[in-house]
């Protein structure tokens, strides 16, 4: 029995979350498509806010709640055959890969770039680019488990952050 406990205690760490996610204090992360920025939601509150990249079209990226299952350092570019830290590497120095339509999180993440001037367009085949510094940051705050949702809204992050559970709104707040 003890065993059993300790497994469990294990597991519930946020590397291998148990239960419900978010829970408000959680890490989670919005990707607005309208304004292409990313949130990072923590301790309650929207701690950063980043701007990105995304699908050329509006239907390249995909829109829901998913959860980054695949995280690397130095990523390979499969589609090409460029190689982890690479100058070529379109995919910078991170990959935070997450299930969007089923996939196995190697298909659509948030990722750097070899190419800054991309950040805040509309370019990429599906994916979220960041700036190579930014998705360092979030990398190290972000355990696998987390989620992340993928919108094209005119509604705040924080507005978005409390509808989906990330932020408990106080009662009697002004948020």
């Amino acid at each position: 029995m003890k065993m059993l406990l300790l497994f469990l205690i294990f597991v519930q760490s946020p590397i291998w979350p148990i239960g419900e996610n978010p829970i408000p204090g959680d890490p989670y992360l919005i990707i607005n498509k309208q304004t292409n920025e990313l949130a990072f939601i923590h301790d309650n509150e929207v701690e950063e806010v980043h701007q990105v990249a995304t699908g050329k079209t509006d239907a390249l990226t995909p829109e829901g709640e998913f959860t980054i299952v695949v995280k690397a350092v130095d990523p390979y570019y499969r589609k090409k055959n460029i190689p982890g830290g690479d100058k070529k590497n379109p995919l910078g120095t991170r990959w935070i890969g997450f299930d969007a339509l089923e996939t196995d999180g190697r298909t659509y993440g948030v990722h750097g770039t070899n190419n800054n001037k991309s950040i805040g367009s509309y370019v990429t085949q599906g994916c979220v680019r960041m700036q190579n510094k930014d998705v360092e940051l979030l990398y190290d705050k972000v355990p696998l488990g987390t989620k992340i949702l993928i919108t094209n809204s005119q509604k705040t992050f924080e507005q978005l952050a409390v509808k989906h559970g990330a932020i408990k709104k106080e009662s009697g707040s002004q948020r």
